[in-house]
């Protein structure tokens, strides 16, 4: 590899960026691809998607996506049951909550815990293309100002605590910030796989199963 692309992909590294290395096999040739070029459905964009080697003809694919990252904003017992279902997928996890009370080391170790307002860590924090979000607490003061910043972003998945009322109230509430109808339906709300989940570790895993979908295959 070449000093010039080397240096390119650990800057795509460093900022976040999904990239390809693309060899092809009868040259040699070497070049770096984005994937905001990759054509939807193409072997480049699966190749993205499943964070997976492939072959596109005659060139080998090599994908170098930023790692994973999921943003709960809420300290709660469901973020308790996500959390190591989250972090065995590869997942790092930032749990944020105001209440200095629920957002304690003791109850989340080996968590980045901020016990601040959303609206004052996500804007340093940052929501790419490669981060999960899910807003737990079910109370707007908090919830609401973390999803309007979740939903001028690029985060593969936004997920939020709350009935199918809870879940209406929540979407006229954000029509009223200026949010289409088109903007907000990309909420999954009520949060996760309608299996028929009983309990805290239930609801974790159709949540991280909704999550999971969102990533290797979009929402529908």
């Amino acid at each position: 590899m070449k000093a010039e692309l080397l240096n390119r992909l650990l800057e795509a590294r460093r900022q976040r960026r999904a990239v390809a290395m693309v060899t092809n096999t009868a040259t040699g040739e070497q070049r770096i691809v984005p994937r905001s070029e990759a054509a939807a459905g193409s072997e480049f964009d699966k190749a993205f998607r499943f964070d997976k080697a492939a072959m596109a003809g005659d060139e080998f694919i090599a994908i170098y996506n930023p790692p994973l990252r999921l943003v709960i904003i809420g300290a709660v017992l469901i973020a308790q049951s996500v959390i190591p279902i989250a972090q065995s997928c590869g997942y790092d996890v930032t749990v944020i909550d105001p209440r200095g009370a629920f957002a304690s080391a003791a109850r989340f170790p080996n968590v980045s815990l901020c016990a601040d307002w959303p609206q004052d860590v996500l804007p340093k924090l940052g929501l790419d293309a490669r981060t999960g979000f899910m807003a737990l607490t079910h109370d707007p003061k908090i919830d609401d100002p973390a999803l309007e910043l979740a939903l001028k972003s690029d985060v593969f998945y936004i997920g939020a605590l709350g009935s199918r009322k809870t879940q209406a109230a929540r979407h006229e509430r954000l029509s009223k910030m200026g949010f289409d109808d088109v903007t907000r339906t990309r909420i999954s709300g009520p949060i996760g796989l309608s299996i028929g989940a009983v309990g805290a570790s239930e609801i974790a895993v159709s949540v991280m199963a909704e999550m999971t979908k969102a990533l290797r295959l979009g929402l529908s």
